[in-house]
């Protein structure tokens, strides 16, 4: 009876949306929580999971196989695929989170690109940051946690750390 009324809830959800103009391809591989937020002009390609306290902006795109949760996408923002967006995160608009990314409890400033193969944790991304691939913010000690700043405008190499 459970797994009847998830379904039924699931259904509700998508159909909320739709109405509310989201392009949804494959809208019954698609995953959301009963608090999530979207703006208007949205595409949600298969496959993704919105879970709670999402708040999607205007014109973003998430791409397949993406898991958004505790998250806030602001206008003109890119996502995925493959993207693992978790719990206090911001993405500022016109930001691009690529492929294979995966960010938690930071900031990613207006029209920065994380654009494959990169973990972002507890940082502060600049404006217009470009992160290069096989990046990783190393900010735990064995005994504390720190904040990563990267100021506005820098450009992170490949295989950095």
């Amino acid at each position: 009876m459970k797994e009847k009324n998830s379904q039924k809830i699931q259904s509700n959800l998508r159909n909320k949306f739709l109405k509310k103009g989201v392009r949804m391809i494959a809208p019954e591989t698609i995953f959301f929580s009963v608090d999530t937020k979207i703006g208007s002009n949205v595409e949600i390609e298969p496959y993704v999971v919105i879970s709670k306290s999402v708040k999607i902006g205007n014109n973003v795109k998430i791409s397949s196989f993406s898991h958004l949760e505790g998250v806030k996408v602001n206008d003109n923002s890119n996502i995925g695929p493959y993207a693992r967006i978790r719990p206090g995160t911001i993405i500022k608009s016109g930001s691009k989170i690529g492929n294979f990314v995966e960010i938690k409890k930071s900031t990613i400033g207006k029209n920065s690109k994380i654009n494959h193969l990169s973990y972002i944790g507890d940082a502060n991304i600049g404006k217009k940051v470009n992160i290069g691939a096989g990046t990783i913010t190393c900010n735990y000690d064995g005994f504390k946690k720190s904040k990563t700043n990267i100021k506005d405008k820098v450009f992170i190499g490949s295989n950095s750390s």
